[in-house]
């Protein structure tokens, strides 16, 4: 079995412990902010990134391009080893197509090379590499994870909610009348990732703590015949940790979760959805 290894990029929003401790590659999708370029190797901290945001900066965002990609993919590949790669969904990004037009090339040249849309954001993405790399490090070769990611990322469930809808408005992901009429009556929208890997609203409720509990709501909607098996969440946030800690309590009063990691919703999803955006992730039966 020829050795491999599986990469993504850096919109999966895992800890760089994990990423250096398990050997994952990442790639780096930039931002500029007050005229200054982020990316690879030089990057503010998120709370600092927050800070800016909350003070009135506004960040622009870049995807990764094919050649990038190409010789991000050449660095594991002339060790010796294959790769699978595991990109930030198509329905939000164009590094999924840049990453597929690298990869076409390599296989071109005799390269071993596999790339998978996710279809999946932040800690989505994060937890389907996450599942991935279990497998990988239980035996699994190349193609038998590659066929896992296939089968089951659409069982990736997304729930998001956003403070702020002024930064969702810039983004085009809703109007500005309902952007001001939403800050005038504290509403707050309930997003999901749908099976196109697009960000969608699916409902909205009046206040901040009704939109956590709405998300803990949804996932015994959502979850299914995973209610039983399910151990993990997942949960990103805009800079607003208490927020996180208080909706992974609801969630552990239902479930028996012994798997639970929150982090950062890192600054180039952070650009579009802005402090205090809150996203939980988890194995459901569909999206």
């Amino acid at each position: 079995m020829s050795e491999y290894v599986i990469m993504t990029d850096n919109m999966g929003d895992l800890p760089a412990s994990f990423y250096e401790e398990h050997q994952i590659p990442v790639m780096y999708l930039s931002y500029t902010m007050d005229g200054e370029t982020y990316g690879e190797g030089h990057m503010q901290s998120d709370e600092e990134f927050y800070r800016k945001m909350r003070e009135g900066s506004l960040p622009t965002t870049s995807q990764i391009n094919p050649q990038s990609a190409k010789e991000q993919f050449l660095k594991v590949l002339n060790t010796g080893k294959d790769v699978l790669c595991i990109s930030f969904s198509s329905g939000l990004s164009g590094t999924y197509n840049s990453c597929a037009l690298a990869a076409e090339e390599l296989r071109e040249e005799g390269w071993h090379i596999e790339v998978i849309d996710s279809l999946c954001a932040s800690l989505g993405q994060g937890l389907l590499v996450y599942l991935a790399q279990n497998k990988k490090e239980k035996g699994s070769d190349i193609d038998e994870v590659a066929e896992w990611v296939e089968t089951h990322k659409k069982n990736i469930v997304h729930l998001f909610t956003v403070d702020d809808l002024d930064h969702l408005y810039r983004g085009g992901r809703v109007s500005r009348t309902t952007a001001v009429l939403g800050g005038m009556l504290n509403i707050k929208p309930i997003l999901h990732v749908d099976d196109e890997g697009k960000l969608i609203p699916i409902g909205k409720v009046r206040g901040r703590k009704k939109s956590l509990l709405e998300l803990a709501d949804l996932m015994d909607r959502k979850i299914g015949s995973y209610a039983k098996s399910c151990n993990t969440i997942f949960i990103s946030h805009g800079d607003c940790r208490e927020d996180a800690e208080f909706l992974a309590k609801k969630i552990k009063e239902k479930y028996k979760i012994t798997t639970e990691l929150i982090n950062d919703v890192g600054a180039v999803i952070g650009a579009h959805s802005g402090p205090g955006t809150m996203a939980l992730f988890f194995l459901g039966d569909v999206r």
